[in-house]
């Protein structure tokens, strides 16, 4: 099955329970779509594996229908390009990716787990192709490459590369690798280490599964980035820098994968407030970008300007939960949803096309320790 009539399939065969409803939902058949949420099974009132729910795009309800058990703190999700295969870290000392066979009637099965030579692994993409899987360690600051199979399964590890210069930036006790992403061309491998204030660009040699280091740029001592968002042109990026707060847009080089940044931009936080971005998002059309504030407890909006090289200000929203870690879109991006950490909450957000406005979708839904949401 394609993932075009997997997305659209109505998990009937799920037993139906929490239902988190808006004020005023909309009339009309409900259109049921399948949505995942990524959680720490090791924290007190962590969720017990990855957890399994279905939305309404129509009038924004989600209904939890429990968990997909035996996957330990599955921190980050993300699918394979067929939508037939679920991935995601397992972030703990010993770190691992497993995958899980995705079925339109709900019952969804692991395939299996392979470790990922690091620690803490918190992040993880897949290769355009669908072949490879890639993985950021970090507590050990470190990138890693699995094939992937035909039927989704992961092979062992084919390639593992440390961050090793610069050196830790100030207070950190060593390189931490955030994020790995593969740029919109196709031709780079981009690593973002928060510990070393350091993009990493590399190149997969896409037969042997290997990286090879071709370009690095340190942004701010401090800065922490976090996490990259690539405009739809692919000529910039915009780069969430967690310890001093900041947004940076970066210009992008296809020839030989390097980022410009340039100047830090304010996230919209007032002074006096602490406050860690996350993760920026991207509009399909290009035309705005929205950075989670955790702290601030917002989602800011900025207006995209001179086609991607400058972000303006436009505002914050209030995201009604604690610590939003994850903001993720629709794929008709209709709705927004954002993570909230802390709060054990997902809320959910109608998104104005035309002004990029967020107006929240009835009350957030309960989700034990929501760091990730994924929805299909």
């Amino acid at each position: 099955m394609d993932r075009r009539r997997f997305i659209g399939t109505t998990l009937a065969a799920t037993a139906l329970a929490g239902v988190a409803a808006p004020a005023a939902a909309a009339p009309g058949p409900r259109r049921d779509r399948p949505l995942f949420l990524g959680t720490y099974t090791s924290q007190p009132g962590g969720g017990t594996g990855i957890g399994l729910a279905s939305y309404d795009e129509a009038s924004g309800r989600v209904t939890t229908t429990g968990a997909l058990t035996g996957v330990p703190d599955p921190s980050y999700l993300v699918p394979h390009p067929s939508g037939r295969t679920l991935y995601c870290v397992n972030e703990r000392p010993q770190g691992g990716v497993t995958a899980v066979t995705l079925s339109p009637d709900g019952a969804h099965r692991v395939l299996g787990t392979r470790d990922t030579g690091g620690a803490g692994p918190c992040h993880l993409s897949v290769h355009p192709g669908g072949r490879w899987l890639l993985s950021a360690n970090y507590t050990s600051g470190s990138v890693a490459v699995h094939p992937v199979a035909a039927s989704g399964a992961l092979g062992e590890r084919t390639d593992l590369v440390t961050h090793t210069q610069p050196a830790p930036g100030p207070g950190q006790s060593g390189p931490h690798a955030h994020q790995v992403v593969t740029t919109p061309d196709g031709r780079h491998v981009l690593a973002v280490d928060l510990g070393t204030d350091t993009v990493y660009t590399y190149r997969l040699d896409t037969r042997a599964g290997t990286l090879r280091l071709v370009a690095q740029v340190s942004l701010r001592p401090g800065a922490g980035p976090r996490h990259l968002a690539f405009h739809p042109s692919g000529r910039f990026a915009y780069v969430a820098d967690e310890l001093d707060n900041t947004v940076v847009v970066c210009a992008y080089d296809p020839a030989d994968g390097r980022l410009t940044p340039g100047a830090p931009q304010s996230t919209g936080t007032p002074p006096g407030v602490t406050n860690y971005p996350a993760q920026p998002l991207v509009t399909r059309d290009g035309r705005f970008v929205f950075l989670a504030n955790r702290g601030h407890n917002s989602v800011a909006r900025y207006a995209v300007e001179r086609g991607g090289a400058r972000l303006r200000l436009l505002g914050t929203t209030p995201v009604g939960g604690d610590f939003p870690r994850h903001l993720a879109f629709s794929p008709s991006q209709r709705l927004l949803f954002t993570a909230n950490q802390r709060s054990s909450s997902v809320s959910v957000f109608r998104v104005d096309a035309r002004t990029g406005e967020l107006v929240l979708s009835g009350e957030p839904f309960a989700a034990p320790v929501a760091v990730c949401v994924l929805p299909l």
